[in-house]
């Protein structure tokens, strides 16, 4: 069950500041994306052994100060709507405000775990400043300081203690295909075209789809679970509030998929934004299909396909060692094509070597091609490698300095590893450490 905790509140009262203590194990899903959505809105925690995502509503107010209060209000509605449960962060620096109790009127109608976080107690003698808080009416205020993390551990464990911490009932043998890609590049399209009804509402203005729709579909020898998902836009064009949060959805979906077909417009070429959204599913290691739509609208000669390949692969390097398909959907074209390598690309993520047969064939490739010399004149001497139990391929070599293992020798020993045992598809992790 993926849990959800959103941080709400005013302006400058530390929101981003707890997101992003909360978030420090793992990288924000989108911190380092530019242009998918609002810088670092969404990533991922865990407590006690219980995973949850974080919400950070803030950064989204829009204009000048007049507007502050609609915003707001816009943010703490989603919270309410999406949130199992939600940190109302104040500012003892600055005591009760107006806004604050219109936020608090809101939260004591919802009927959600509210977690009031007092925060900017940097020491113990200031927690009498909390006391205030009490008259807004949402139980318990904890004293916490967001910037040095004092009393974030008293808040997270009251907060984890009523997350579902079940796996949910989905087959795990049942692929979880997510359709991704820029907005009208023909997701929804393929979708019903797949399943031969309109179930996904298809218009030719970009942004449709609100809600990722998860969607059965079993014929012709398959059977998945089909992801229609929002269109993710380019940073500057968020700028719709429901248009924004639906890019978080597409975002969750991403995280539960295990195959992504990345969806890319033949006329309109490859754009930056392209090039975020395959590397955001690479972040979340899910396997990766392109599918260029629309081919049937670009004027060909005997090289097109292979030219527009050769384009694809160098802007999504280093990892390009993805199947591409080139389709139509409106001429329905190749579609079972792409979904026949979804379900290739689906083993090969769920493959398991032994690391007898890793070994076998890793070790005098080391040998004969060492890592070169090290720091001060040492050899790096890797004993073995073996693939780790992980929902994704994770391999890792044990070796005598596993801190100077440089990129160039670890892209060396991916590519091998990838090629010997055909990984096409699918993004792989290597780790080195000292046995």
């Amino acid at each position: 069950m993926n849990n959800i905790l959103a941080i709400v509140g005013r302006p400058n009262v530390g929101k981003s500041t707890l997101f992003n203590r909360l978030t420090q194990s793992k990288e924000a899903i989108v911190e380092s994306v530019s242009g998918v959505t609002r810088d670092r809105i969404y990533g991922n925690s865990d407590w006690n052994g219980v995973d949850f995502s974080v919400i950070d509503t803030g950064g989204f107010v829009q204009g000048s100060d007049d507007v502050f209060e609609e915003e707001i209000r816009k943010q703490v509605l989603f919270a309410i709507d999406e949130a199992d449960a939600i940190v109302f962060v104040v500012d003892t620096r600055t005591g009760v405000t107006p806004l604050d109790e219109d936020v608090a009127e809101l939260l004591r109608r919802s009927g959600k775990n509210i977690f009031v976080a007092a925060n900017k107690v940097d020491a113990p003698n200031q927690s009498h400043l909390i006391g205030e808080f009490y008259s807004l009416g949402l139980g318990e205020v904890f004293p916490i300081s967001a910037e040095n993390g004092n009393g974030t551990g008293d808040l997270l464990d009251e907060v984890v203690k009523d997350f579902d911490q079940s796996e949910g009932e989905e087959d795990p043998d049942i692929p979880r295909i997510a359709v991704i890609g820029r907005p009208n590049v023909g997701k929804s399209s393929l979708i019903n075209t797949l399943l031969g009804d309109e179930r996904n509402i298809v218009t030719p203005v970009a942004g449709t789809t609100r809600d990722s729709i998860y969607t059965p579909f079993k014929g012709f020898g398959h059977e998945f679970m089909l992801v229609d998902t929002a269109g993710l836009r380019k940073k500057g064009k968020v700028y719709e509030d429901v248009e924004f949060y639906s890019t978080l959805r597409t975002i969750r979906s991403i995280e539960k998929a295990d195959v992504c077909l990345v969806m890319l417009d033949a006329k309109q070429g490859i754009d930056k934004q392209d090039v975020s959204i395959f590397h955001l599913a690479e972040k979340n290691r899910k396997g990766i299909v392109v599918v260029v739509n629309k081919w049937d609208l670009i004027e060909k000669s005997s090289n097109t396909h292979l030219e527009f390949e050769k384009k694809i692969r160098a802007r999504f390097a280093p990892f390009n060692d993805v199947p591409i398909v080139f389709t139509s959907v409106h001429e329905k074209q190749r579609i079972f094509k792409a979904l026949n390598f979804a379900e290739e690309v689906f083993v090969k993520r769920n493959k398991r070597i032994s690391t007898s047969k890793l070994n076998d064939f890793l070790l005098p490739i080391i040998e004969q091609t060492p890592h070169p010399m090290a720091s001060r004149g040492r050899y790096i001497r890797i004993k073995y490698v073996m693939q780790l139990k992980t929902n994704s391929p994770q391999f890792v070599f044990f070796c005598n300095l596993p801190e100077e293992v440089k990129d160039p020798y670890k892209r060396f020993l991916e590519n091998k590893i990838r090629k010997n045992f055909d990984f096409r598809g699918v993004p792989i992790q290597l780790f080195f450490r000292k046995k």
